[in-house]
């Protein structure tokens, strides 16, 4: 079974939607979608100089094993992790990332419905790149949130909306790898902020059924969530979060169900770990795509949201002697099995099942 889901007697949440009547109860109507992330798109010049072609670049083909799974979901979330501000203005590898324009054209073709920018490489080039990589998302219409051209796009809730079920998706970093944010630019990207962010869910919640946080934190290459982590978590489940798709570790965390204050359940994915890279080291190459279904249950002007059946579903990045860079499902991975061995699969379910773990 390639999808494991984790449906607890816990898994349902119910929220009434603030300043409806709840006494119209003449008309019921019952909507579904599914919502998804994936981890980091994280380009090094190793991947994109594997995916030239002549004068330009494709990396439909690393993706193309997986095309049919990603197109599943309604909604499908992505962290690009590196600036797409293209040959303009010379691409460039680690430490400071600048990828090809294509790479964000190949996501949309596989099914990304919309990425998230905010995080520690968000200024790698500075403000102006930032800028020139977020023309070129709205050039091609992909939607973005964390960074933003100017304080009025910053202000703007983004909104999705499937089957009558309207989704917000906020986004912020823990940082920028010790680089200032030049004054008079601070709207360039969200940085984590509790006041900030207590404030634009409040705003989310008037504009939306759903709220998801894309949040970058935690420690690099530790699989388990640090208590910083989990006690952020809790305050955005608090403040009306429904689920949490956590970045930057570069490798998987656990999924769990967490209670808010007022007694609503949010769904937090620690870290969804890299998805596309060039690292190979130890589990820095699995990653996966979390799917969780969204239930809108309206009655009248009443409406009611349930959050059932996350699920995982765990890949691979396959490579040679940094080059051939192909996505593989985790399950039918020849190249995982021989480099971590036959039960790799399970191990990596178990692990992202492990609830409730902190370092």
């Amino acid at each position: 079974m390639l999808i494991s889901n984790l449906s607890p007697s816990t898994s349902k949440v119910e929220r009434p939607i603030s300043g409806r009547n709840i006494h119209d109860l003449s008309k019921e109507e019952n909507k579904k979608i599914t919502i998804a992330a994936i981890g980091d798109i994280l380009i090094h010049d190793r991947v994109y100089n594997d995916a030239r072609e002549g004068d330009h670049y494709n990396f439909d083909n690393m993706l193309t094993n997986l095309t049919s799974e990603l197109k599943k979901p309604d909604l499908l979330l992505a962290n690009q992790e590196t600036i797409v501000a293209g040959e303009a203005i010379g691409l460039s590898g680690y430490p400071t990332f600048n990828s090809p324009h294509e790479i964000a054209d190949s996501l949309i073709k596989a099914g990304v419905d919309i990425v998230t920018t905010a995080n520690n490489h968000a200024l790698d080039r500075g403000v102006e790149a930032q800028k020139l990589s977020i023309d070129y998302l709205n050039q091609i219409g992909l939607p973005h949130v964390g960074t933003y051209l100017n304080k009025e796009d910053q202000d703007k809730i983004v909104v999705l909306e499937k089957n009558n079920i309207k989704v917000a998706y906020l986004a912020y970093t823990y940082g920028l790898n010790g680089i200032p944010i030049p004054k008079g630019s601070e709207y360039i990207v969200n940085l984590i902020d509790k006041e900030k962010i207590s404030k634009e869910i409040q705003r989310a919640k008037k504009e939306a059924d759903v709220i998801v946080m894309a949040i970058h934190w935690g420690n690099e290459y530790q699989r388990f969530p640090s208590n910083e982590q989990k006690e952020l978590a809790q305050f955005f489940i608090d403040e009306g979060v429904h689920i949490i798709f956590g970045s930057h570790p570069h490798v998987l965390q656990p999924i769990e169900w967490l209670e808010g204050k007022n007694g609503q359940k949010g769904l937090v994915v620690y870290s969804l770990g890299n998805f596309l890279s060039g690292q190979d080291e130890e589990y820095r190459d699995i990653g996966g795509m979390v799917t969780i279904t969204v239930n809108k249950k309206q009655a009248g002007k009443s409406a009611t949201i349930t959050l059932e059946q996350p699920a995982f579903y765990p890949t691979f990045v396959a490579s040679m002697n940094e080059s051939n860079y192909m996505m593989h499902p985790l399950f039918t991975s020849e190249e995982a099995i021989d480099k971590y061995g036959a039960s790799i699969y399970k191990e990596t379910m178990d692990h992202m099942l492990k609830e409730g773990q902190a370092e």
